[in-house]
């Protein structure tokens, strides 16, 4: 572990890579309250690279790479530890999401994480939660380019958080593609967003909440376009949002539609945002919507700072460490046997690694605390049974991309290393398989372990076991299965395990 952790009130840093816009927050939280310091935002259009295919084009790519080297100049003296870029819906989507995440984070110097759309969804109720408190049930509602993400929540808690495939770019695209406003154009566009929210009239209907917020891009766009004309004070309505609808309609067209406060980078966009607005206010009786002040950006700057606070308390933990242990009861864990592979996999990896990064420590203890959810699916192959659910099941806190790599070490966990070769070729993760590798072997007797009977030594690419000699006479079968596992790395390639001379 690093001797200093980074200041959780210090400035912390958010990206946030929309499927519209980019941008970039620098602020800061202290005694509760936030300051921004920076902020940047660049019109990519990263939603509207995506070909037929679900492919990425390379001009869309190139669009993202140089917008993400100018806010590598923009964070020059803030830890890396204090910075956290996130990924939406056009990565969710992008088939070739690997190669350009390999790129994005070359230019952006930093690692990238993929979030889920439940999870963006939490992160935008954290950001206005914090940047607008309130006690009052509310519904905050959040357009981005590609997916619109619904919260109800009270005070600091989302009660309930769902993302649905459709937004702002993807609708203009498909309605509003060759630059013309029709009627027909808008019907169409009303249609197929009422059709993909209509899943959640029960969920989100008005008697859940007594106030309705309206997040980011095109709630705020809107918003000043009803105020710089004097049809309202920001607040958007059924009416005002019919008015817009009515101009956009009498202008023909997106080179010709002129509106006081509407942003030229707005104009492309804005008949699919307009559409999904007003399907919104119809279909779940919004009577008004007013702009809220926080987004994703801030929400993804108070969970860093959560994140960080959680480690400078003695017994802190991170929401991540909940999600954990709902996931233990849900799928009926053996806690008793997952404590048993935590502690032995955790002590050898601070042995091998103890200056590792503390969230390849996390990882390999959430990796270890849930190795066995698959059991619940059959005892049979539960390893890979395991690896699907961690990889998959809705986890608040955990981006897509660590949820990934979790899953990855409970793939590992037993059997074969060839199904591991991808993972492996990242150096860190070998050294916390083998450690949890060597966990499930040592306490594969479900019974007390001696966590000091087996010391691991690492020499370079050579890890090597030692015990009392007493030890290996009382524990013939697990010696039996550490010789194998030393047969199983040896072929691996990637780094050999030694045993101590019969």
């Amino acid at each position: 572990m690093p001797l200093t952790l980074p200041s959780p009130t210090g400035l912390l840093a958010a990206i946030d890579m929309g499927s519209n816009s980019f941008r970039l927050e620098i602020g800061q939280i202290h005694g509760g309250r936030y300051r921004r310091h920076l902020y940047l935002k660049e019109t990519v259009r990263l939603g509207a690279g995506l070909d037929d295919a679900g492919m990425l084009t390379e001009e869309a790519t190139l669009r993202g790479l140089a917008c993400l080297e100018r806010f590598r100049r923009s964070l020059e003296g803030v830890s890396a530890s204090q910075v956290r870029a996130v990924a939406t819906q056009t990565l969710r989507e992008a088939r070739n999401r690997d190669a350009f995440l390999a790129r994005a984070q070359a230019s952006l110097g930093l690692p990238i994480e993929v979030i889920s759309g439940r999870e963006e969804a939490r992160l935008i109720y954290a950001g206005v939660s914090h940047l607008q408190p309130s006690r009052t049930p509310r519904l905050v509602v959040d357009i981005g380019g590609r997916s619109t993400e619904m919260i109800l929540g009270q005070g600091r808690v989302p009660e309930q958080a769902e993302s649905f495939q459709v937004g702002s770019v993807s609708l203009s695209m498909r309605y509003f593609g060759d630059g013309r406003f029709t009627p027909a154009a808008f019907r169409a566009a009303q249609i197929a967003a009422g059709a993909e929210l209509e899943e959640a009239l029960a969920t989100f209907r008005p008697g859940r909440w007594q106030e309705a917020l309206g997040s980011s891009g095109t709630a705020g766009a809107v918003s000043e376009v009803l105020e710089a004309t004097g049809r309202t004070d920001g607040r958007i309505t059924p009416e005002a949002l019919r008015w817009l609808i009515s101009e956009c309609i009498a202008a023909g067209s997106v080179d010709r539609l002129d509106l006081p406060g509407l942003k030229p980078e707005r104009r492309a966009v804005v008949g699919g945002g307009l559409a999904i607005l007003y399907t919104l206010a119809t279909h779940f009786r919004i009577d008004e919507l007013l702009p809220a002040k926080g987004a994703l950006r801030q929400g993804v700057i108070v969970d860093l700072h959560d994140r960080l606070m959680a480690r400078h308390r003695a017994h802190g933990h991170d929401l991540r460490d909940d999600s954990v242990q709902r996931l233990q009861a849900r799928f009926a864990v053996d806690t008793a046997q997952a404590h048993r592979v935590r502690d032995l996999a955790l002590g050898w990896h601070a042995q091998v690694e103890p200056e590792a990064d503390p969230e390849r420590h996390n990882e390999l203890r959430w990796a270890a605390e849930l190795h066995e959810v698959g059991q619940v699916v059959s005892h049979h192959d539960h390893h890979r049974h395991s690896a699907y659910l961690v990889a998959h099941v809705d986890a608040a806190g955990f981006s897509q991309s660590q949820q990934r790599r979790v899953a990855d070490l409970v793939l590992g966990q037993r059997g074969g290393l060839r199904k591991m070769d991808d993972a492996l070729a990242r150096g860190d993760l070998a050294w916390q398989l083998l450690c949890l590798r060597l966990a499930v072997i040592k306490a594969h007797a479900r019974g007390p372990v001696d966590l000091q009977a087996i010391r691991l030594r690492r020499q370079g690419p050579v890890a090597r076991l030692s015990w009392h000699p007493d030890w290996s006479a009382s524990h013939p079968r697990t010696l039996h299965l550490l010789r194998e596992e030393a047969d199983a790395w040896s072929r691996s390639g990637v780094l050999s395990l030694e045993l101590p001379p019969a």
